[in-house]
């Protein structure tokens, strides 16, 4: 069995997110996708729109996905070691560099996960930001 591991904040789920879980789920048998908890949002994005329960409980319930999780707080190979996937799929936005990635994981000796990226959705509202931007261009949320 070929396990496959998927993270982001998931935090208003749109096309650009089902494309990506629709991707990484095809790389393998089984897809567990790390949600990053709110600590981690607020520092790398934004404050959360929906707790992390909430959008671990969303991401869930979709087709593609098999288990749905709460990212830790420390190191993120330590979720790696607990998920313990065979491949790693980044979304196409992702802040990640492949090539890094693999090396780091080979350096923390978490050999033989293979890392890929998945493509953009052509989806007109396929990101978060998008959306938020649409929003508040109609007179919505400030």
């Amino acid at each position: 069995m070929t396990r496959v591991m998927a993270s982001g904040v998931f935090d208003i789920i749109h096309p650009g997110h089902i494309s990506y879980l629709e991707q990484a789920r095809s790389y393998g048998d089984e897809l567990v996708v790390v949600i990053a908890n709110d600590d981690t949002v607020r520092r790398s994005k934004h404050d959360p729109i929906t707790p992390e329960a909430m959008r671990a409980r969303i991401v869930g319930a979709l087709k593609p996905v098999d288990r749905a999780i709460v990212g830790g707080h420390g190191d993120i190979f330590d979720t790696v070691r607990y998920v313990r996937p065979d491949v790693i799929v980044l979304g196409y936005d992702q802040k990640f560099d492949t090539d890094d990635l693999q090396r780091r994981l080979e350096e923390e000796g978490l050999d033989g996960i293979r890392v890929v990226r998945a493509t953009e959705c052509a989806e007109d509202l396929n990101a978060t930001r998008r959306i938020i931007a649409k929003i508040r261009s109609m007179g919505g949320a400030p």
